[in-house]
């Protein structure tokens, strides 16, 4: 091959590099030209559906086209991410994911119809939403230590209200019970307040739900926290992580935006990046702050990242409780 040539090609490589570059580029820019459509895996007026609505809100006025919120709620989810499974690659259907939905209905489920391996494509995370552990006041127990000595004491008879079977919550509270050794009783109830009613009337000794929930109770003195479940503190709650007296403990909720596989790499980039504004901004850090939930900003790359390692997480979890899915 000749100087000559080698040139040549190399001119014609670095030219379709350009062309393919510009037209990645062109194809971020001309998105979106009709709404998009937002699955969100459960009901209207619940929390997470507070939050995708927050951040539809504000994705709607950055592309200038509606952001149309599509709740799928029931089966742990399952109708939800289906859809979102089976939506074309286009860039106009993603969907708002909370952390269960994504890591523990694929694993609990015989038969989730989606497989987040193949199937989803993460894009960005909204924020990350810890859970705390309380205990009736009058109980005397004041921290998590005190929770494993008092239930070593009474082996097989320390009741642990979890809010809704195979939930993050009740996988929380598996994981304190096996980390202290606690072999604590699971009671499992159908909602979240159905299980902080438990507590409070003495029928368990524990229950985890996520931390706006359990304020009210705990500021009224009838509840005590023990834990909270990220690994570090939260601001303006004075309540350790159940890491400091267990290592290596997180249990932590999330939303994150997620789109089919096979969504085109430019616009997902454009979506992450405009939620990252967002979810950066004063207004919407104080709206989410309120409701438990810690924004969070990171790359495409990251996002995919942190659902795996979540995923790995929750793997190991169930795997190790020996939860079979029905």
């Amino acid at each position: 091959m000749t100087p000559h040539s080698r040139r040549h090609i190399l001119h014609a490589a670095l030219l379709l590099l350009a062309l393919g570059g510009t037209a990645t580029h062109a194809l971020a820019q001309a998105w979106p030209n009709k709404p998009v459509r937002m699955i969100v895996p459960v009901g209207p007026g619940s929390a997470p559906d507070v939050i995708a609505r927050i951040v539809g809100e504000k994705l709607a006025a950055a592309w200038g086209q509606g952001v149309v919120v599509d709740n799928r709620p029931g089966a742990g989810g399952i109708p939800g991410m289906s859809a979102l499974a089976r939506s074309a690659p286009d860039g106009y259907t993603i969907g708002f994911v909370p952390a269960a939905m994504g890591t523990i209905t694929p694993l609990v489920f015989k038969n989730p119809q989606f497989n987040p391996d193949t199937d989803l494509a993460p894009v960005a995370t909204v924020g990350i939403s810890p859970l705390m552990l309380v205990v009736p006041t009058a109980s005397g127990i004041q921290s998590m230590a005190d929770l494993a000595r008092h239930a070593k004491a009474h082996p097989g008879k320390v009741n642990f209200a979890a809010p809704q079977l195979n939930s993050l919550p009740h996988m929380a509270g598996e994981m304190a019970s096996k980390a202290g050794g606690m072999g604590l009783f699971t009671v499992p109830y159908r909602t979240p307040p159905e299980a902080v009613a438990a507590v409070l009337a003495g029928d368990a000794l524990l229950t985890v739900d996520g931390v706006p929930s359990l304020l009210e109770h705990v500021k009224s003195g009838r509840l005590r926290a023990i834990g909270v479940t990220s690994a570090h503190r939260l601001p303006g709650i004075d309540v350790p992580p159940v890491a400091d007296t267990y290592p290596g403990y997180e249990a932590i909720g999330w939303f994150q935006i997620i789109a089919p596989a096979g969504t085109p790499a430019a616009i997902v980039e454009r979506i992450n990046a405009d939620v990252n504004r967002i979810t950066a901004s004063p207004e919407v850090t104080t709206r989410m702050s309120d409701m438990g939930v810690y924004p969070r900003q990171d790359s495409v790359a990251s996002a995919r990242t942190f659902f795996v390692q979540q995923q790995g997480a929750m793997k190991r979890l169930v795997n190790e409780l020996g939860v079979q899915p029905q």
